[in-house]
């Protein structure tokens, strides 16, 4: 067979095997009948947080696959369907007006208040109708005659990318500030469905007004504020996925699929300031528990689809601050995230930390809904007029999108079960009453001074409404009662709210704001700073009362006040951020909102931070680093070659300090303007020397650093210098790390020159340090010659070796595909590869390469299915988790530790498997060969003197590796004294246990891994 028609043949076996394994959710829609998923039994699905009770208050058929919900003033229920998710752009999304006609708090009566939407996702109410997200476009959809239908439909804003669904723009939602903040990232590649899914937008822009504010295509993948009054227009620093929320002072929270809640730290107005200041990120995680946090489910048979992330958050959408003032105080500080995949909704409260916050649990392994059916898929929270939590239920079969899925499922018909159902639930206080506001309430006909009232209402749906009314009614004759709400001592927000209506307004006098910077209240303070920064051009007086701040107690209103000092010039601007700088210097927003200020105005302050620098604050060095890249990304070359003498000046063995950071930020500053035309050549000598110099290796390192961004040219004295490096290198009387710096150096020119001699010193009694930088310089050799290597010394690779070789292996298609070759053949497994390295693999653009990933990491072997039949009883009946406990502590303690309770440390804490499917972790006991959790591969180690032992090895460092077994038994052995180290194909743990335990047994060992009671 010729190597032309290989391919093809190998490519339609592989696809052909694929379409014919069974992912586990073929069968799954029959585990619940009809009757068990309809809305009576609905109920009796959930655990709630106690003193908590939940209603349905509308399904299908009056409702189906809802997204989002709005209630308006006059107590209307809007409610978004996306029909057409997830391959469907035909245009059948609706949106509907729900009623309750009879009073008895559950919806009975439905309206299509507007259809021939594609995708819709997302609603606010605007003016006389609504807002609704539809990528490519925002809609304003009107019902003029009164009868229940929009017959207006304008296009506010257009450009946004119609990519798949889960990225695209969402969440309209109003401000405290008076600005509408859209939920939008960048239009993520699409593989499979580019047809559908590929487009990647254009200019964002208001079709009213073409000539006005553009945003570049797709808005650049961030997220998007807007005015559509005045037509304002702005892209923010951050993006979020599905979803964004405000706290009561307007701090923003965000979300993506795999990290519940970030904190949306600095806004894009200051760091556009300075184009050479480099921030990667906005943002901020806060969670306490992870970004990609524990979930604790307790579904019954749970479906996930080929790339679903089991155990954790994976799907997290719909964040919602609690505002609502009708639960416990303590949920004022509560932030709820829905998560469908695991059919829970997850909260944590907030807590204070200096600029930022922090998440935390509200309990260590209980969510605060969590439901048994696996078709529960909350997407959205809402908190309405009576303060109550709305949860919106998608309520499907599949919520993953195909893209991501095996191809059986796409084909099985299944992927749109359930599109005919969808759920709303209300989640209040024990002993709350029905709902009451379905049509009946009229605030839209309240007069100004009634409306001005509610700005001081405890519950965050009359307030912003309220504000939303007056700005839309623009009243020429501001009540008196607006300016007196200002001033009210007795509720913060409501001054909060009543200064923000204001500035709407146009009507926000200077003394107001100046009695607002003197609030008790931080929060108040904060947001004083920002109206005050709106007036500065026009308000002298507001520098000087800004400039008696800086001696604040709160950090999160001195960071505000250091944001705004930014667009203040002169000396005593100038001087207050340096002094709120070096006041709070080791919190790392405080330095970027110093350095946002204009370059001419924060780039002296490298000198000034050199003179004062504290070797024991490591934020002095970051600051330097930051400065310095500053310096780099402005591509000066007078100033950059006086830095790079500075910083390799009068080194000698004892370090400045300053000195590496001032380099490495100069070499971070340079590699951001890639491509200048500015040389700095004259400055690769005085490097070169220095990297050799007998200084500290972190200057050296730092100078090897910035050489490689301007680039080594090839003449004697680098010659001599390479000469030099290999001699290091390959001295086994120095330092790990000084070898390591010398193998690095070796990429600078040529280093397939030295591909033997790199070959050599991957070897396990060479320190750790050394091995990985052989491989990062052999992964600079453009051939695949480093990747075949891996491939040689794969079984005597230790694990934190192995990460590096798996990360050139994945370098390009052609080394993919090599890797998939060692997968195939048996000499790397699966576990190898770790989650996200697995989902990059089935995700491949190319079709070949993905379907043979696909098959081979999810490829069960066919020797197991006689003994997993044998143990199928244990599956279907009811385990004790009492019993299951003895039989743990019988036959698996002495190598697994059950979380806290009881156990080794030997293998991996079973505890941590209680999300899985009950056939995985069966299969994993039974046959434990097939599927290693990597890190416990099991070794075997050949001493220079003939002793062997085995084990896993549990940790290692650049001198040592320590093998541990079973009972606690562990060895330290220096690398000097091995002779070969070799991974054995087989698992430490034992195979045969089904000898020791028997299905029913085995029914209660599952029920105690999984937490079943």
């Amino acid at each position: 067979m010729s190597n032309a028609m290989a391919k093809p043949l190998i490519f339609f076996l592989v696809k052909a095997i694929l379409i014919t394994l069974t992912f586990g959710c073929q069968n799954q829609s029959e585990v619940l009948n009809e009757n068990e998923r309809s809305l009576e039994n609905a109920l009796a699905s959930f655990v709630l947080e106690e003193d908590f009770q939940i209603e349905l208050i509308a399904g299908e058929p009056l409702i189906a696959d809802p997204v989002d919900m709005e209630i308006d003033e006059y107590g209307r229920l809007y409610v978004v369907e996306m029909h057409g998710y997830p391959l469907d752009v035909s245009g059948t999304g609706k949106v509907r007006l729900l009623s309750d006609t009879t009073g008895d708090g559950i919806m009975d009566k439905s309206i299509v208040f507007a259809d021939s939407l594609v995708l819709p996702t997302g609603i606010m109410r605007w003016k006389k109708g609504i807002l609704v997200s539809d990528p490519p476009n925002v809609y304003y959809l009107e019902d003029s005659d009164g009868d229940g239908k929009a017959d207006i439909k304008e296009i506010v804003l257009t450009g946004f990318a119609l990519s798949n669904p889960q990225h695209n723009v969402n969440s309209p939602r109003l401000g405290l500030d008076n600005w509408i903040y859209l939920g939008h990232e960048p239009a993520i590649t699409t593989t499979i469905y580019e047809d559908k899914f590929g487009d990647r937008g254009n200019d964002v822009y208001y079709p009213e007004n073409p000539d006005g504010a553009r945003l570049p295509q797709n808005a650049g993948g961030r997220s998007v504020r807007f005015k559509p009054d005045s037509f304002g227009l702005e892209l923010l620093a951050s993006k979020t996925q599905f979803g964004h929320t405000s706290d009561a002072w307007g701090h923003r929270f965000l979300v993506n699929n795999s990290n519940h809640i970030i904190h949306d730290v600095i806004s894009a107005t200051y760091l556009n300031r300075n184009p050479y200041l480099l921030v990667s990120e906005s943002t901020q995680s806060l969670s306490d528990h992870g970004d990609a946090a524990e979930v604790f489910p307790i579904t019954e048979n749970p479906e996930h689809q080929l790339l679903t992330d089991l155990g954790v958050m994976t799907s997290a959408c719909g964040i919602t601050a609690y505002l609502g003032a009708a639960f416990p105080r303590v949920y004022d500080k509560a932030i709820f995230v829905a998560e469908p995949v695991s059919n829970i909704v997850h909260i944590d409260f907030l807590t204070d930390k200096a600029t930022g916050f922090v998440a935390s649990r509200q309990h260590a392994e209980k969510e605060f809904l969590a439901s048994a059916d696996a078709w529960f898929r909350p997407v959205n929270m809402y908190i309405g007029p009576d303060g109550a939590l709305y949860v919106v239920d998608y309520y499907r079969q599949i919520i993953e999108h195909p893209e991501w899925m095996a191809e059986n499922v796409v084909s099985s018909g299944a992927l749109y079960n359930g599109t005919d159902q969808g759920r709303i639930y209300r989640i209040t206080p024990k002993g709350t009453k029905p709902i009451d506001w379905s049509d009946k309430i009229k605030m839209g006909d309240f007069t100004d001074v009634q409306l001005v009232e509610k700005l001081g209402d405890p519950n965050i749906w009359w307030r912003r409404n309220a504000q939303r009314l007056l700005l839309d009614r623009n009243p020429v004759n501001i009540p008196e009662a607006l300016t007196d709400m200002a001033k009210d001592p007795d509720f913060p927000l409501a001054r909060l709210h009543a200064l923000w209506t204001l500035e709407g307004l146009g009507k926000l006098n200077p003394e107001l704001i100046i009695e607002a910077l003197n609030d008790p209240e931080p929060g108040l303070r904060e947001n004083a700073i920002k109206l005050a920064e709106l007036h500065l051009g026009n308000t002298p007086e507001l520098a000087d009362a800004l400039l008696g701040m800086k001696g604040d107690k709160d950090p999160k209103v001195r960071f505000q006040l250091l944001c705004t000092l930014g667009f203040m010039d002169g000396f005593q601007a100038a001087k207050a951020r340096e002094e709120l700088l070096f006041l709070d210097i080791e919190d790392e927003w405080i330095q970027v909102a110093a350095l946002s200020a204009p370059f001419s105005e924060s780039n002296h302050l490298l000198e000034a931070v050199l003179s004062d620098f504290r070797n024991d604050i490591p934020a002095y060095g970051s600051l330097v680093r930051r400065l310095s890249a500053m310096t780099g990304a402005s591509q000066q070359q007078i100033p950059i070659l006086k830095l790079i003498k500075k910083g390799i000046s009068n080194v000698n063995a004892k370090e400045n300090g300053w000195q590496a950071p001032l380099l490495k930020g100069l070499a971070q500053g340079l590699q951001s303007k890639n491509g200048s035309s500015v040389s700095f050549k004259s400055a690769e000598h005085l490097l070169v020397e220095a990297c050799f110099k007998n200084s500290p290796l972190s200057v050296r390192q730092a100078s090897f650093q910035l050489l490689k961004v301007i680039g080594l040219s090839e003449n004697v004295k680098s010659a001599s210098a390479m000469k030099q490096a290999r001699e290091i290198a390959g001295n086994n009387n120095l330092s790990g790390d000084e070898r390591a710096f010398a193998i690095d150096f070796l990429s600078l020119l040529h280093p397939e020159t030295y591909k033997d001699f790199l070959k050599d010193l991957i070897n396990p009694v060479e320190p750790i340090s050394v091995q990985l930088a052989a491989l990062k310089t052999l992964n600079s050799i453009s051939d695949d010659s480093s990747a075949q290597l891996v491939l040689e010394q794969w079984n005597s690779l230790t694990p934190e070796i192995r990460e590096e070789a798996i990360n050139i292996l994945m370098v390009n298609e052609e080394r993919i595909s090599i890797l998939l070759d060692a997968m195939e053949s048996g000499l790397i497994q699966p576990a190898n590869l770790g989650w996200r390295r697995s989902v990059r693999l089935m995700s491949q653009k190319d079709e070949f390469l993905r379907s043979r990933a696909r098959l081979l990491i999810n490829n069960e072997k066919e020797n197991t299915e006689e003994l997993l039949k044998q143990y199928q009883p244990a599956l279907e009946g009811k385990g004790s988790m009492e019993n299951g406990k003895i039989i743990f502590q019988q036959n698996c303690a002495i190598c697994h530790k059950m979380g806290d309770e009881t156990g080794m440390e030997f293998g991996p804490d079973l505890a941590s498997l209680k999300n899985r499917r009950p056939q995985n972790i069966l299969s994993d006991i039974l046959k434990p060969n097939l599927s290693i959790a990597d890190g416990y591969e099991l070794w075997a180690v050949q001493m220079q003197n003939g002793e062997t032992y085995q084990g896993i090895i549990s940790s290692e460092t650049p001198t040592a590796i320590r093998l541990s077994n079973a009972g606690g038994h562990d060895v330290t052995i220096s690398r000097q004294d091995i002779k070969s180290l070799q991974v054995l194909e087989m698992s430490a743990m034992p195979s045969g246990l089904e000898k020791n335990i028997n299905p029913r047994e085995m029914a209660d060992l599952l029920a105690y891994i999984r937490k079943i009671k």
